[in-house]
């Protein structure tokens, strides 16, 4: 019997100290945009907090909030909120969560029809005249400056990209920077020291090599790709090459060729004269092209 007592005095004390939560909803069918509001009641926290959705965030997606009010006091909590339902069809508000010191309580779901009560024939009359309104051009910049700085931004972007290719392709090509760029490699070759050891083969045919390469990119002479003859006859032509400059190449190709046939053999200080030579043509080579641009008048 004491223990049945004891029991029922937790049962009552359980009930007597929980928390109560009931929801109220308006209407079940709605026309369409028309406002439905849903209230929550707790009563009995005992200034416990609640916890659930965020203001504007308690129904579904096909739910538009109109407003969300709270009104929380120590005992009890109220929160009502006003939705409308922009879609015909039949719709679900479902079980919605609130918890209570760790303690989950969930409303009932609530079955809500949306209907279109507008007739066929019925005339829709506007709430006031369309009204007229003119820009300056003050206006069409505000509207339109993002766009119009936006595209500004990118031709200059594309404008400095060009500028720096140009200049670029331009330095590369620069008859100075081709001048000191073959200077560089006649240099390395002279240090494989072909001279001192008396290989006189490989001495010229890396030189004639760094000759025509030099020719080709310089004049824009093909030296890369035609014979001795051929070219000493193109260079002739050409009229940009100065005497001086055609006949040091004409005199060092056709011995180089010789040498690479093994129908001479130079001594050292042959091969030195003709390395001289050639370092100083390389040189007077800035000026043939000086000399041709006032001619054509580039």
């Amino acid at each position: 019997m004491k223990r049945i007592q004891i029991i029922l005095f937790l049962l009552i004390s359980a009930f007597a100290f929980s928390q109560t939560l009931s929801s109220k909803l308006d209407k079940q069918t709605l026309a369409l945009g028309e406002p439905g509001n849903l209230h929550i009641h707790i009563s009995n926290l005992q200034a416990k907090d609640v916890l659930s959705a965020p203001k504007n965030e308690l129904l579904p997606f096909h739910f538009e909030e109109i407003k969300d009010s709270i009104n929380k006091q120590a005992d009890t909590y109220d929160r009502i909120i006003e939705f409308a339902v922009y879609e015909e069809g039949k719709f679900t508000i479902p079980a919605l969560d609130f918890r209570i010191n760790g303690q989950l309580l969930k409303t009932i779901p609530y079955d809500i029809e949306v209907i279109n009560t507008a007739q066929k024939d019925d005339k829709i009359n506007d709430i006031m005249k369309n009204k007229e309104v003119h820009l300056d051009v003050q206006d069409y910049w505000q509207m339109y400056k993002w766009y119009i700085l936006g595209v500004l931004i990118l031709l200059a972007v594309i404008f400095i990209i060009y500028q720096l290719i140009k200049y670029g392709r331009r330095k590369k090509s620069d008859p100075i920077v081709m001048t000191n760029q073959t200077l560089k490699e006649l240099e390395k070759l002279k240090k494989k020291n072909y001279i001192e050891d008396g290989n006189y083969r490989l001495f010229y045919v890396e030189l004639l090599d760094i000759t025509r390469k030099f020719i080709t990119k310089q004049y824009k002479i093909p030296a890369d790709v035609l014979l001795t003859d051929d070219l000493i006859d193109v260079i002739k032509l050409n009229n940009t090459i100065s005497a001086e400059n055609e006949k040091t190449i004409e005199d060092i190709f056709l011995r180089g060729d010789l040498v690479k046939f093994a129908k001479v053999f130079p001594d050292q200080q042959n091969m030195q004269d003709d390395f001289e030579q050639m370092k100083s043509f390389v040189k007077r080579s800035s000026k043939d092209l000086e000399v041709e641009q006032l001619r054509t008048g580039v």
